[in-house]
């Protein structure tokens, strides 16, 4: 029976995306159960697998492979100091948070992408959510209580959130910028105080248009917690378009 086991475990399967050692890519596990026969357990990569899944549906996938600490331009300190914070962050290996926030088009997303990817490839399990998207789905649930936790709840609790554009702005017809809505701020504070509660449980990486400092001034509960979860890890662009380095590049 045990040679029947180590046979099956031996097996290549066909799974693809990422290559296991353990279930050689297959997906399950087998044992000898206690009542001595072969059973077969869910695989721990297949949270892996199904993360990258998730990655790929999003869209974020096509921007994995350009959007590497490698690939990152350090023209000017600024950009130097995201790169730097966020190889620090890596190499740390540390429960914490990261946070970039400011300027539009000065490479936030591309380093929380970096940072997403590496930790994917590390084999980490990462959730990616796009804030406006996400947030507009969860809030139309908000009267169907199932639907609505069906939605949140991976947010909450997968061990890695990658949140992109938190609260992205939203402008009048004289150009100024919009506060987010009460129910933007109730949801990011259910998942964020969630996920702060669960401590190194909830590790997670935020972009957003707005610097720390105008969080604070929106809902100072939740911008508190990604301080504190994210310290050291805390980047503010403040704006300017000489700081809109996509812009530079298509003006060039």
């Amino acid at each position: 029976m045990r040679h029947q086991c180590d046979a099956l475990n031996a097996t290549a399967g066909k799974l693809e995306d990422y290559d296991c050692p353990i279930c050689k890519n297959k997906g399950v596990v087998y044992f000898i159960g206690g009542d001595g026969d072969i059973h077969c357990k869910e695989c721990s990569c297949m949270t892996i697998r199904d993360s990258m899944a998730r990655i790929r549906n999003s869209g974020l996938q096509n921007l994995l492979s350009n959007c590497t600490l490698d690939r990152f331009e350090t023209e000017t300190p600024l950009q130097q100091l995201m790169k730097t914070t966020a190889a620090r962050y890596l190499s740390a290996g540390e429960n914490s948070w990261f946070f970039v926030g400011g300027q539009s088009g000065a490479g936030k997303s591309h380093i929380c992408t970096a940072i997403a990817g590496e930790l994917l490839r590390r084999g980490k399990a990462v959730r990616y959510m796009l804030w406006k998207d996400e947030s507009t789905k969860i809030k139309a649930a908000i009267n169907d209580e199932d639907e609505y936790d069906r939605l949140i709840s991976p947010l909450k609790t997968v061990p890695i959130l990658y949140i992109d554009d938190l609260f992205k702005p939203v402008y009048d017809d004289r150009g100024k910028r919009k506060q987010p809505t009460p129910g933007d701020i109730s949801l990011a504070f259910e998942i964020i105080n969630f996920r702060y509660i669960a401590g190194p449980r909830g590790i997670t990486i935020i972009s957003s248009e707005w610097t720390m400092d105008e969080l604070q001034q929106v809902d100072p509960a939740t911008a508190g917690r990604i301080f504190q979860m994210a310290q050291k890890y805390c980047i503010s662009i403040i704006p300017g378009k000489d700081r809109n380095y996509r812009l530079r590049r298509q003006k060039a």
